[in-house]
């Protein structure tokens, strides 16, 4: 990390192999929780473990695996989260003095550390990725060496390719890819090696994308 405060942590929780991040600032403590899911309890845990005060939720997309710890986490803290605006239809069950909308480009400020929202539509209308620093944290629109799957309500290949290929693959090639789900060998790599490794990232039309797909 070319920021030496920023702190990003990497879970694995529940059955469907999914990552749980905390992003914040080592000097003040101070996390936002990314997806929060599954076990509501060991994400405490840990953040009591290693002294973070959670300040907010950032929610990549609302499927179930990735939003079905909010409830519970807001019994414990009273905090903001944080969805893409397009994703407002399809989130169920949360406050209105909790719930926040985002768009392309917003920042969420967590002990000094700036997150950029990114608008990833494709998985989802709503899909969302977090950038800080040399760091992303990619949700269901990214995977190392795969995709988010498009044909679940919401899901739209085109607007996948674009977002694959206007959007993060115009990041810099150093910056680090932390996915929504465990799904490889390796945990994290880097855009410049998915552009290398990655074929939904090599495609150069969107007919060959949509093929790629059944379409």
């Amino acid at each position: 990390m070319t920021n030496p405060d920023l702190y990003i942590k990497q879970m694995p929780i529940g059955p469907m192999e999914n990552f749980v991040y905390f992003i914040g600032s080592k000097s003040k403590k101070e996390v936002v929780v990314v997806d929060c899911a599954w076990d509501v309890n060991a994400i405490l845990k840990v953040a009591e473990k290693e002294g973070l005060k959670i300040t907010a939720a950032l929610v990549s997309h609302y499927h179930f695996d990735h939003t079905n710890g909010l409830s519970g986490l807001l019994k414990h803290l009273d905090i903001p989260v944080y969805i893409n605006k397009e994703e407002a239809p399809w989130m169920k069950g949360l406050a209105a003095s909790n719930t926040k909308a985002v768009g392309s480009g917003d920042s969420v400020k967590v002990g000094g550390i700036d997150i950029k929202c990114l608008h990833t539509p494709g998985h989802t209308p709503g899909s969302q990725c977090f950038h800080v620093d040399d760091a992303l944290v990619s949700g269901d629109t990214l995977f190392i060496n795969a995709c988010g799957r498009t044909d679940l309500p919401g899901g739209d290949p085109k607007q996948l390719y674009e977002s694959l290929t206007q959007k993060l693959s115009k990041l810099d090639d150093k910056t680090i890819v932390y996915p929504g789900h465990n799904y490889a060998a390796q945990t994290s790599s880097t855009i410049g090696d998915q552009k290398k490794s990655n074929p939904f990232m090599k495609f150069t039309s969107l007919q060959q994308f949509l093929s790629a797909f059944g379409y």
